[in-house]
């Protein structure tokens, strides 16, 4: 057989995108031996560097705005992964419904996805959302006791899931208690959304600009304590989970114990704003941080925001943004911007990881379990680690999950159609299997507890 009679043979894999979680991705799929992987970036170099010359990988170069380019291939292959920014998925859906192609994303369903579920069906193509780590691994682990308890015969009362990405402790070696492998925009933009969640059969609504007041601790079996506030609308997975009789239903985001004290000051202050532009020209972190605090009481920005917090100079808060330069001299290096532009620079020229260093994924869930004779306390956690000078913990979380159900879907494992998540056994079983022998794993734990 040729090498074009045996390609013919091959399942064809288009990856869209070459951030930094698509690294294990590309590589769990180029270790298939029946399929060929095209990986298109902007950079053509980034998508070179994860083929790294595989004779079953193909890197090119696509600028995803242009549209005759991206539907051609799309139709030259039978199922395309978006690693896109989550504003591209819906058009890169439009195209494989067109061209009758399977998509697989990390990403939440927006509405525009949603409302092409019948498109989809229509064309018997499955999109594949919300299968990375959060969202992803927090559904199917979830799901996974969820559908085990009611196949004993009981209810869940309550659900709490957390999660966070954050260093390993011995990388935790700055006040913030946090480092960012890659632009903080998404993570500080997530502090500005207003959240939902149900306690006690009552909903609870936290603006936007009071997320940060919303936190506690949460003590984290093996681990320690972390912080914990709420991630967006939690309401809706009562339904997305089926488990119509809990009273409790919420998601939140894990920090180490600091963070949300200190975002809250510096969201109350505009420091989390994206709408004024300032200019920047010669201007230091000082001199910025000088028009962002009212208070001029004293010749030292630092005292005038303490002053203005009332709080001591010496608070960790203050602090934090000391150890970060906020007040200091270094200039900005930018012509104009926001106060998040400006926020967002300074964090990521300080919040590295050094080299060798390791971060760490947090998911950790609890349930309160009702059967006829008893009641259960039921908790499931996973932490897991990077590889120093490899993979990272998050790029694996994220990644790998989205391969897996590429694999599936392109060898029908999976058959459905239309616009999907994680959440059925057909689906998390086998991924949850095949993550536990990449040692991703959750340890669970079963208490009973008097009725």
């Amino acid at each position: 057989m040729t090498n074009k009679q045996e390609d013919k043979t091959k399942k064809k894999v288009l990856i869209l995108g070459a951030g930094l979680v698509s690294k294990p991705h590309v590589e769990y799929l180029l270790d298939q031996p029946n399929f060929l992987v095209t990986v298109a970036s902007r950079t053509v170099s980034k998508a070179e560097k994860l083929v790294k010359g595989h004779p079953r990988g193909k890197a090119i170069s696509l600028n995803v705005k242009d549209d005759e380019k991206l539907s051609q291939l799309i139709s030259e292959h039978d199922l395309a992964v978006s690693l896109l920014p989550y504003v591209f998925h819906p058009k890169v859906a439009k195209e494989c419904i067109k061209h009758e192609k399977h998509m697989v994303t990390t990403s939440y369903v927006s509405d525009e996805m949603k409302a092409l579920d019948k498109e989809a069906k229509e064309a018997g193509v499955m999109l594949l959302n919300e299968i990375g780590v959060d969202p992803g691994i927090d559904h199917m682990s979830a799901m996974k006791i969820i559908d085990m308890v009611k196949d004993k015969g009981g209810k869940i009362k309550s659900f709490r899931s957390y999660c966070g990405g954050l260093p390993a402790p011995e990388a935790n070696t700055n006040p913030w208690g946090y480092k960012f492998s890659w632009s903080p925009r998404g993570v500080i933009k997530a502090g500005k959304n207003p959240a939902r969640y149900l306690e006690d059969n009552e909903i609870v609504k936290i603006p936007g600009p009071e997320l940060f007041a919303n936190h506690w601790e949460v003590d984290i079996p093996d681990f320690g304590k972390l912080e914990a506030y709420p991630n967006r609308d939690s309401v809706p997975y009562k339904d997305i989970y089926n488990i119509e009789d809990t009273d409790t239903m919420f998601r939140g985001t894990l920090r180490y114990p600091g963070w949300s004290e200190t975002m809250k000051y510096l969201a109350d202050l505009g420091m989390l704003d994206d709408d004024r532009e300032y200019d920047l020209t010669d201007k230091t972190y000082g001199e910025f941080m000088q028009k962002l605090v009212a208070e001029d009481k004293y010749n030292e920005v630092k005292k005038n925001l303490a002053k203005q917090w009332n709080i001591s100079t010496e608070a960790e808060p203050i602090k934090r943004l000391e150890w970060l330069g906020m007040f200091g001299n270094e200039k900005i290096k930018m012509e104009a911007g926001t106060a998040m532009d400006v926020f967002c620079k300074i964090l990521l020229d300080k919040l590295e990881y050094e080299p060798g260093e390791r971060d760490m994924l947090v998911m950790h869930h609890e349930f309160e379990a009702e059967y006829p004779q008893k009641k259960q306390h039921i908790t499931s956690t996973m932490i897991d680690f990077g590889i120093p000078n490899g993979d990272s913990s998050m790029s694996r979380t994220v990644g790998l999950p989205a391969a897996i159900g590429v694999k599936m879907i392109l060898n029908g494992v999976i058959n459905e159609t239309g616009v999907h998540i994680p959440v059925t056994p057909e689906i998390y079983e086998p991924v949850l299997e095949e993550l536990e022998n990449m040692d991703i794993t959750f340890e669970e734990r079963f208490n009973n507890i008097d009725k």
